[in-house]
C-alpha cells in the first residue's frame, strides 16, 4: 500500500501493474463495483468503455443530482476533479475516488478563490454565481452555482434589481446574458476544447452537408453560437437531436458526446464540429477528460485511491451554493 500511495503522490494516479495487464477490467471493474457497493458516475466525455461501465452517464447537472441522493458506499467519479469534488461536499461521510488526480479543467484553472475574493471587492452590491467548473474554495465564496443546463434558470431566479457576478466562463455568460437580458459582470475565463473550434473548418463542412443543422454548447465562442440552429448543455444537445426530424447535426463540444447521442439515435449522422487543430480526431477532444482509463479505473477501485478530500470548514461553505442550485432546478 506504501507503494500505491508514492505512485499517487508521485503521478497522481495507480499504474497498472505488469502482471495486471492481461485482465479483463470489464470483468472486474464490475466485479469490484459489486463488491464495494460503489456507484461509477461518468460524465459524457469519458471514453466510450468508460460510459458503457457508467451506472450513470449524465452532465454536470445530472451528475450533481445522481451524487446528492446515492446510497452508495463509494464514489468512483468518471470525470474530471472539480465533479468529483462537487460529489465530495454533497456526501462529505462518503469514500470519492477519481482514476486519475491530474484529470483538472482549464476553466477551473482560469478562477482562483484568491483572484475572485479580490474581484468581488471591486463589486461590492453584487452576488456571485459560479459554474460548477470551479474548485471547491471557489464554490465556498459563491452566491449560487449554476451548469450550462440550469444557468438561465439560476439568472432568473436573482431579483432583477440584483446585481451578478458571472464567473467563470466569459462565453457561457454572454449567452445568458443575450438569452435574459441581464446585464452582468464577467469573469474572462473560458473553456479550451470549447474555444478550439474553426469556424472555416466549420462553414467548409456545412458546405458538404448543407441540410446538417449545427447545434453548439454554449461554452463555444459567440460567433459559432450566431450561426447555431441550436444552443443548449450537453444533455440538452442529445434531446434536441432526439426529438428533431433532421437526419444530420454537426455537433459543436467535445466529442465524447456523439457516443451516447449515437446509441440514442442510431440511424442519424453525426459530424464532430472541426477543430483548429489538425489532431487525429479532427475535432475537440479535452485531455482532461481523456486521463481516466480503463485501466485506471480498475486500479483505483481495487485500491480505492486516488481519494478526494475537501476541507470540512471549505465543504459545509461550499455546500450552500449547490443545495441552492439543486433546489432551485
Amino acid at each position: 500500500m506504501d507503494s500505491v500511495k508514492e505512485s499517487i503522490k508521485e503521478l497522481g494516479y495507480i499504474p497498472v501493474s505488469e502482471e495486471s495487464k492481461d485482465i479483463d477490467y470489464v470483468a472486474e471493474i464490475k466485479r469490484l463495483k459489486k463488491e464495494k457497493n460503489a456507484v461509477i458516475l461518468a460524465h459524457y466525455y469519458q471514453e466510450p468503455a468508460i460510459q458503457d461501465l457508467a451506472d450513470y452517464v449524465g452532465d454536470s447537472l445530472g451528475l450533481s443530482y445522481k451524487a446528492a441522493e446515492t446510497d452508495a458506499d463509494v464514489i468512483v467519479f468518471a470525470g474530471v476533479h472539480f465533479m468529483a469534488e462537487t460529489a465530495k461536499i454533497l456526501n462529505p461521510t462518503k469514500k470519492v475516488i477519481l482514476p486519475d488526480l491530474n484529470a483538472g479543467c482549464s476553466l477551473a484553472d482560469s478562477c482562483s478563490a484568491e483572484d475572485l475574493a479580490t474581484f468581488k471587492k471591486k463589486y461590492p452590491d453584487h452576488i456571485v454565481i459560479t459554474y460548477v467548473n470551479t474548485s471547491a474554495e471557489v464554490k465556498a465564496i459563491s452566491d449560487l452555482c449554476c451548469t450550462s443546463s440550469n444557468a438561465k434558470k439560476i439568472v432568473d431566479s436573482v431579483p432583477l434589481d440584483q446585481p451578478i457576478i458571472f464567473a467563470p466562463d466569459r462565453n457561457l455568460g454572454a449567452w445568458i446574458q443575450k438569452v435574459t437580458g441581464r446585464d452582468m459582470v464577467l469573469w474572462d475565463g473560458a473553456c479550451i476544447v470549447h474555444e478550439a473550434f474553426s469556424m472555416d473548418k466549420l462553414l467548409a463542412v456545412h458546405k458538404e452537408h448543407p441540410k446538417a443543422k449545427i447545434i453548439a454548447h454554449p461554452e463555444s465562442e459567440a460567433h459559432l453560437l450566431k450561426i447555431a440552429e441550436y444552443v443548449g448543455s450537453t444533455s440538452g444537445l442529445i434531446n434536441y437531436v432526439k426529438e428533431n426530424p433532421a437526419n444530420e447535426f454537426i455537433v459543436a463540444t467535445e466529442v465524447g458526446i456523439l457516443h451516447e447521442m449515437q446509441k440514442e439515435v442510431p440511424n442519424k449522422i453525426l459530424i464532430p464540429a472541426p477543430a483548429k487543430e489538425n489532431n487525429t480526431c479532427a475535432c475537440s477532444e479535452c485531455a482532461y477528460m481523456k486521463m481516466n482509463t480503463l485501466q485506471k479505473l480498475y486500479s483505483c477501485m481495487k485500491h480505492e485511491l486516488p481519494e478526494v478530500h475537501v476541507d470540512e470548514a471549505i465543504q459545509k461553505k461550499a455546500l450552500l451554493p449547490i443545495q441552492r442550485m439543486l433546489e432551485i432546478s
